[in-house]
């Protein structure tokens, strides 16, 4: 296991890091359904701080402000999880992904009247 923070972390090292994690104290992988049912969950915690630090909700009067880089760390997790079972190179499929945006979408939002500010 690499002493690497977390800033010199590459994906590959990310993915390592969550399998070794499992691997030492999480026993086994929950299954990718049950994987995506707490994706589904944290999801709804972010949305919920959203919601109230950046949209018109308030939180209750006991209720305090959640730690919004926590819980995004909590989903990135999980999604580290459901590719390393299924098998998912992520930085493969990251780089992929940007080359598809990239050629798909290279004038998009450039010409998007909505987006361009200084028209």
């Amino acid at each position: 296991m690499s002493n690497k923070s977390f800033a010199e972390m590459t994906v590959k090292d990310l993915q390592s890091r969550v399998d070794h994690w499992i691997q030492t104290y999480g026993v086994r992988y929950f299954s990718e359904l049950t994987n995506l049912a707490i994706l589904m969950e944290e999801v709804g915690e972010l949305a919920r701080i959203m919601a109230r630090t950046y949209g018109e909700q308030s939180y209750k009067t006991p209720e305090k402000a959640s730690d919004l880089g926590d819980e995004l760390a909590d989903i990135l997790f999980v999604l580290v999880c459901i590719a390393n079972q299924t098998g998912v190179d992520l930085d493969a499929a990251i780089l992929q992904n940007l080359q598809k945006k990239t050629s798909r979408d290279h004038h998009r939002h450039l010409q998007n009247p909505k987006l361009n500010t200084s028209t």
